[in-house]
């Protein structure tokens, strides 16, 4: 059972409940027939990490697939405007402009500190290990912000967009790095329609 906390934290609409649940408990899609169309924009990010040798395959645009960050950036401005087809219960929305933006953290480590040493590792050798500094992991940041004017938000298309940016360059980059880890995705910020205003900031 939940705890009043727990209950607190389920994203509910005015009414109280999920705006994709109906009074039985059975997913719908919302009716947004009698709302007025407005302004509306969200942002929303992914982040990618990637070894030595893609980074600067993406900043040196020499990836053997071409310009990693065109295609990833046309791919994300694809996706946005096919979301409806890719959710079940989003709306098809007439977008009036998807922006894509990349941004590099050169110094981003994910691995930079020791790992155990086994136990036959004599005291010297042992300190020779946890000196070793592993390989860096550059992070890039991919930013999707979406406007309309419609009668809903475009959450979702800024969270598909940046989603699917992401994996395009995972698969532009998979060549020279399997280990890449995508993750972080989530909105940054929403304006208009009856909710206001939404920053995560």
């Amino acid at each position: 059972m939940n705890t009043d906390s727990e209950q607190s934290s389920t994203p509910l609409n005015s009414s109280g409940r999920l705006s994709h649940v109906d009074s039985d408990g059975e997913a719908h899609m919302v009716d947004v027939g009698d709302k007025n169309s407005s302004f509306r924009r969200a942002t929303a990010t992914s982040t990618i990490t990637l070894n030595k040798e893609a980074y600067l395959s993406v900043v040196k645009n020499t990836a053997s697939k071409g310009s990693v960050l065109t295609v990833a950036k046309i791919a994300g401005i694809q996706a946005a405007k096919q979301t409806s087809s890719l959710i079940p219960l989003c709306h098809q929305i007439n977008l009036n402009k998807v922006e894509i933006m990349f941004k590099f953290s050169e110094n981003h480590r994910t691995s930079t500190t020791t790992k155990s040493a086994p136990d036959n590792i004599t005291s010297s050798q042992n300190s020779g290990e946890r000196n070793k500094e592993y390989p860096a992991r550059f992070r890039l940041q991919i930013t999707c912000t979406v406007s309309c004017h419609d009668k809903t938000g475009v959450e979702m298309e800024a969270l598909v967009g940046a989603s699917i940016a992401a994996l395009t360059v995972y698969d532009m980059c998979k060549a020279v790095d399997k280990t890449a880890v995508i993750g972080d995705t989530r909105l940054l910020y929403k304006e208009g329609g009856k909710s206001g205003m939404f920053s995560a900031e």
